[in-house]
């Protein structure tokens, strides 16, 4: 008894394949394109600058656990810093701001802040969290 072989057929043709690799990689590459990143462009410092500032240029702002907002100790509204940090900038154009926060201020009032510096074209900003929230190391 004689058995028929059959040859070629049955298997998926490689062109295909091919294909379907082309379309996914078009596919991929035409998604990155709507990949919105939104968020604060500030300029940071490089790493290990070796800038040096004055004390007469660095503003020190803190924020306290419930949000309130401290320049020189002493209470301040947000529009109140607007106007310290215009002045400032007015009178010292490399001023730099530094604010200190509470580990348990809210959120929110940080990114008021650092949108307010972004507004007021800081160009050295940073911040730094006095003790971590609860709950953290």
């Amino acid at each position: 008894m004689r058995i028929n072989r059959r040859t070629g057929g049955g298997g998926i043709e490689n062109s295909a394949l091919s294909d379907l690799a082309f379309l996914l990689i078009i596919y991929f590459i035409v998604i990155a394109g709507f990949n919105i990143n939104r968020g604060f462009l500030m300029n940071l410092p490089r790493k290990n600058s070796t800038r040096v500032l004055p004390r007469e240029e660095i503003l020190r702002f803190s924020m306290d656990q419930g949000g309130g907002l401290f320049f020189r100790e002493q209470p301040l509204t947000l529009a109140g810093a607007a106007a310290e940090i215009r002045q400032a900038l007015a009178e010292r154009p490399n001023s730099a701001v530094v604010l200190t926060i509470d580990g348990k201020t809210p959120w929110q009032r940080v990114v008021s802040f650092v949108e307010l510096a972004q507004q007021n074209a800081v160009d050295s900003f940073s911040f730094k969290m006095e003790s971590p929230p609860e709950g953290m190391p």
